[in-house]
């Protein structure tokens, strides 16, 4: 019987030791995220805007990116955009850097409007700006968000 109970032990500690990493993510409180951006491109059927932005969450954290948009769709034109965005709760400002999945639609005639629906596993961001230029299209791509 104490043969038994000693070869238990390392399965116990291995159970155990799963818990006590795993609490520290889970016991995290999420914090709300918003962003400011410039973007500027073009687009004919293949859609290229780059730009920069400003994160801050409701913990205090702050970060400028850098960032990258390339898609694919009905599109055609050039603009210039400024907006914000909301992101979902995250635990903090650095799951957000990496690359979203994006549906997008963009028009204009010298004022444009831009939105997209923005997605990266569980946490998703939603985008909205107004500028100036001539444009109009419907895309599906990615937007890169990394520190700057």
């Amino acid at each position: 019987m104490r043969t038994k109970f000693f070869q238990f032990i390392p399965q116990l500690v291995v159970a155990f030791s799963g818990l006590l990493f795993a609490l520290p993510a889970a016991a995290q409180p999420l914090t709300s995220c918003t962003m400011t951006y410039k973007l500027s491109g073009w687009s004919l059927v293949y859609k290229q805007y780059d730009g920069i932005g400003n994160i801050s969450c409701s913990n205090g954290q702050r970060a400028q990116v850098a960032l990258a948009s390339k898609s694919i769709g009905f599109t055609i034109g050039k603009s210039e955009i400024e907006g914000t965005g909301v992101f979902s709760e995250v635990r903090n400002l650095n799951e957000i850097y990496g690359n979203f999945v994006a549906l997008e639609g963009h028009a204009g005639a010298t004022k444009s409007v831009d939105a997209q629906v923005l997605t990266r596993g569980e946490i998703s961001l939603v985008l909205s700006g107004k500028g100036r230029g001539i444009d109009i299209g419907v895309t599906l791509g990615a937007l890169n968000i990394s520190p700057r």
